[in-house]
């Protein structure tokens, strides 16, 4: 079966700075996927890549079996998009403006089962439509953003945080949402750093940092090679001597071993595999042991400070945020070359006035 979204090499490069290095990029067909990464990571750059917002300076990008750049209008009806800033503005209301997406995205004679779908997924997010959309909290702006992804029921969502400004009940109701729509065989590309979502309803993760992914797999295996947490109570024996035993054990870290009653309080961090720490374990009495499975939160932290940051000697040129960097560029070029940092500026007017008077 050929895949929904199919990434080969992306390269993204704004003038000496790198966006994405060399990026690949699968996602199957009627699954969830969660790209997870820092802010500056490069999501938004790969995501704005798949919807023909930006074009890549090099490597292949195919969506439902087409490129962005090609397929046009009729592409875009296939898939429902919601961008990292979202930007609802004028004075019409929220269905006046879910009407006309209605219109761009349905095919003829479609509108009415939209603006219904639309209007049942109003009332699951609890936001007012009739209010002119200028009005509306952002929160509530964000809610109308995903009304315009879903309501067409696409093909293929792709979704930029889409939980931003929302609170907890209605992020809980938004991941039944994802759920529901890939259980209706609906594709999912789902970029967050809220970790708890991508938990929640990723089939599979891809961790980007620093433009690059250090880590792909399903959520169980990027599970495995965290550390684990570890508390254990054993008796028939002493702390200097159950010391002497677990240090030497390869993956124990952080080893603590107190006096407790008639036996021994151990708490450690085990990275890697459990089974050599299991079997030293097993010639004592165990009188009690947690041992604490790693969350997402846990893996990931671990993969950018582990992988995330190249050595200095072989460091790849800066990585940044692609609008950020449009936006200093475009500052740069009006103030004749400019200065990178552009918090400077305001410290050379008042150094001027100073020397005036």
């Amino acid at each position: 079966m050929t895949d929904t979204i199919e990434v080969n090499a992306l390269h993204k490069r704004y003038g000496r700075n790198i966006a994405l290095h060399e990026l690949d990029l699968h996602v199957h067909a009627g699954t969830v996927f969660g790209l997870i990464g820092p802010n500056g990571a490069g999501k938004t750059t790969t995501l704005r890549t798949l919807v023909d917002v930006i074009r890549p300076s090099s490597g292949t990008v195919r969506v439902l079996g087409e490129e962005p750049r090609h397929g046009g209008a009729a592409l875009r009806r296939r898939i429902g998009y919601v961008p990292g800033e979202l930007h609802l503005e004028g004075r019409a209301s929220g269905h006046r403006l879910l009407t006309f997406y209605a219109e761009v995205s349905g095919s003829n004679g479609a509108s009415t089962s939209v603006l219904r779908t639309a209007r049942d997924l109003a009332d699951r997010l609890g936001v007012d439509l009739d209010r002119p959309v200028r009005t509306l909290s952002k929160g509530n702006k964000q809610k109308v953003g995903l009304i315009q992804a879903f309501m067409h029921r696409p093909e293929l969502l792709i979704l930029d945080e889409p939980t931003s400004g929302l609170d907890p009940l209605v992020q809980r109701e938004f991941l039944s949402m994802v759920r529901e729509a890939r259980d209706a065989g609906q594709t999912v590309l789902l970029s967050s750093h809220v970790l708890s979502e991508i938990q929640q309803t990723a089939d599979e993760v891809a961790v980007l940092s620093a433009g690059r992914i250090v880590a792909e797999g399903d959520v169980a295996s990027l599970r495995l090679g965290s550390v684990r947490r570890v508390r254990v109570r054993i008796g028939g024996t002493d702390a200097a001597a159950a010391r002497a035993a677990f240090d030497r054990i390869s993956g124990v870290e952080a080893l603590d071993v107190v006096d407790h009653g008639e036996g021994v309080q151990l708490s450690t961090t085990i990275e890697g595999a459990i089974d050599p720490f299991v079997k030293a374990l097993a010639q004592y009495e165990v009188q009690d042991l947690t041992v604490e499975e790693p969350d997402l939160e846990e893996s990931v932290l671990r993969l950018y400070g582990d992988r995330g940051r190249p050595a200095d000697a072989s460091a790849p040129p800066r990585t940044v945020d692609a609008p950020r960097e449009r936006r200093r560029q475009a500052g740069a070029s009006a103030a004749g070359g400019g200065v990178d940092d552009q918090t400077e500026a305001p410290r050379t007017r008042r150094s001027n006035r100073g020397r005036r008077n």
